[in-house]
């Protein structure tokens, strides 16, 4: 019987619904070159411009028009006019918390003929997922502001590590490090953090008991961002916290290729709640309308979304597609040194697939 993939589309702002476009041209092709499945997307037009409009950057039962769906594909959020704390708040972290999406899966793969800034770097040395705390730690939204208005005035931002949120994140990590046979590095701040992150390190360590096979490390966050600059190979499978993988894992994409080529992947391993797959670049709002924006990492996310949906070949497939494009070289955008436009990359790799 023909598969069938139901995609609920956010395209969001600024550069979003030029580089989902494409995405979702690769995937329609894909479907149409493979012939045992079909997919159709639905389209919200909720984001910054629907917040001007309604005062909400999603409606109240948002998340219930979601749920029916195979999975979300997310363009990007943020506009100037709209605090960045509401345009996040009110939509990616909703979605996040709310269909308990636990896993944050970001992939730092130099592929062959994508730019690093790194001397005498070879694709072969920058090969690592980051495994990222997804739904509580640092953004877990707990604090308040006292005293407001007054010299007194105090803000408190709680983070948030529970016992079930830590072990769940670490026992992903160490189950993908088992399947690929990698190592695993755990990154935290044990030595500053003398509660939440002693917590997650000694989580680590318990849970190593059942993975003797696993060859593990352990770095302090600081340590670990000078390494990715100056020994990145010595990372294959990384698990850290929810505020430490943003910031590492954009680190991670500035060593890779840059910002246009990071995707991500909101991951409910359980599929109780539908996952949702993005490119994690932003929205871009000085290039916006220009046909300028790379979108390959939208079209990264697809081969994500597509691995999360079973269509393992295609997701490996696909993202040799892209590899093939960047060697290449003849449909590139500016940013990659090319000419090429937002709109003719998606039909070059789909060419390349049918090859």
């Amino acid at each position: 019987m023909k598969k069938h993939f139901s995609i609920a589309v956010i395209a969001g702002d600024g550069i979003g619904p030029e580089v989902i476009s494409e995405g979702k041209k690769v995937f329609s092709g894909i479907a149409a070159l493979d012939g045992g499945f079909s997919v159709t997307f639905e389209d919200f037009p909720w984001g910054c411009e629907y917040y001007l409009k309604t005062g909400e950057m999603m409606p109240q039962d948002g998340l219930d028009i979601l749920r029916p769906f195979d999975a979300v594909y997310l363009g990007a959020v943020g506009y100037p006019g709209v605090p960045d704390h509401i345009s996040l708040g009110g939509l990616l972290l909703q979605i996040r918390r709310g269909f308990d999406e636990y896993i944050n899966l970001r992939p730092i793969r130099l592929l062959r003929g994508a730019p690093c800034p790194l001397a005498g770097v070879q694709p072969q040395d920058i090969d690592m997922i980051v495994v990222r705390e997804n739904s509580e730690g640092e953004y877990a939204n707990v604090g308040a502001r006292l005293y407001a208005g007054t010299p007194r005035e105090t803000a408190i931002q709680t983070g948030v590590f529970s016992r079930h949120g830590c072990e769940r994140v670490i026992r992903y990590a160490y189950e993908l490090a088992r399947r690929e046979k990698r190592s695993l590095t755990s990154i935290s701040k044990g030595n500053a953090l003398c509660y939440s992150m002693v917590f997650w390190d000694e989580i680590f360590a318990e849970i190593g008991r059942s993975y003797p096979d696993v060859e593990t490390h352990s770095l302090l966050v600081d340590a670990a961002s000078m390494f990715f600059v100056k020994d990145p190979k010595r990372f294959e499978i990384v698990v850290t916290s929810n505020l430490f993988g943003d910031i590492l894992t954009d680190l991670g994409a500035a060593i890779a290729g840059g910002m246009g080529l990071a995707a991500g992947a909101n991951l409910n391993p359980e599929r109780t709640y539908p996952s949702m797959f993005e490119p994690i670049h932003g929205s871009a709002p000085d290039i916006a309308g220009q046909g300028i924006a790379n979108p390959l990492a939208s079209i990264w996310a697809v081969s994500q979304m597509l691995d999360f949906l079973g269509e393992n070949s295609w997701a490996k497939s696909l993202l040799d597609a892209i590899e093939i494009l960047l060697t290449e070289r003849r449909t590139l955008t500016p940013d990659l040194g090319g000419h090429a436009r937002t709109d003719d990359v998606g039909a070059a790799v789909l060419e390349i697939l049918a090859r």
